[in-house]
């Protein structure tokens, strides 16, 4: 039986896709350099500089904060994935603990999570500026499970990417995928879980698988 729900955050609790894509073109393309939205999905589920790093970026740290006050003035283009508010709403009623692992920093995450008052439905965060190393590297998992004093079979992770998948069985941890986010099943296979739904969430636990 689950007594731990871990989420990502992006493509699982807040739809963000959007602003993450059209913040990064924006900021590649004042660099010079032109993309496609489709070119840069793989930058959904990582950190921001390794992103840059992966598209040979030279000045890291200035195009990273230069993304960040981009991605944060398209904030009005991000909303909360349909229903996962009233879910964790019920979480928040049960016996059960809830954490987050992201690759946001922790000033992107307080940007996001402040625009919907959703900080006081988690007793743990962990962000990309937490660990050393990051998803799909099982560290920030584990830093999470440590946080909550929770044993790796009594948590499930639930993210929409395939950097979220290799982290949760990295770690020990049965995975769940957001459908809603990922909109494919494909390169899943190996998932726990399919919820199509964030209602999922609920019937899932009260399965008690």
């Amino acid at each position: 039986m689950f007594k731990y729900v871990i989420f990502d955050v992006d493509g699982t609790i807040l739809d963000t896709e959007k602003a993450v894509l059209k913040s990064l073109q924006q900021v590649l393309k004042e660099e010079g350099r032109e993309y496609q939205a489709e070119d840069l999905r793989f930058a959904l589920g990582i950190p921001g500089k390794e992103t840059l790093r992966r598209l040979h970026v030279q000045d890291i740290e200035r195009v990273h904060a230069n993304w960040s006050k981009a991605e944060l003035a398209l904030l009005k283009e991000v909303q909360l994935f349909e229903d996962i508010k009233e879910v964790l709403e019920v979480l928040l009623e049960s016996p059960l603990r809830t954490g987050i692992v992201t690759s946001k920093t922790r000033q992107e995450l307080m940007d996001g999570f402040e625009l919907f008052g959703i900080s006081r439905y988690f007793e743990s965060s962990i962000c990309a500026t937490d660990t050393d190393k990051h998803k799909p590297h099982p560290e920030p998992l584990l830093a999470c499970l440590e946080e909550l004093k929770a044993e790796k079979d009594e948590a499930i992770y639930i993210g929409d990417s395939i950097y979220d998948l290799q982290c949760a069985h990295s770690a020990g941890v049965k995975f769940a995928l957001a459908f809603w986010g990922a909109k494919k099943i494909e390169g899943f296979e190996s998932a726990d879980f399919i919820l199509k739904e964030p209602k999922d969430i609920l019937a899932l636990i009260k399965s008690g698988r």
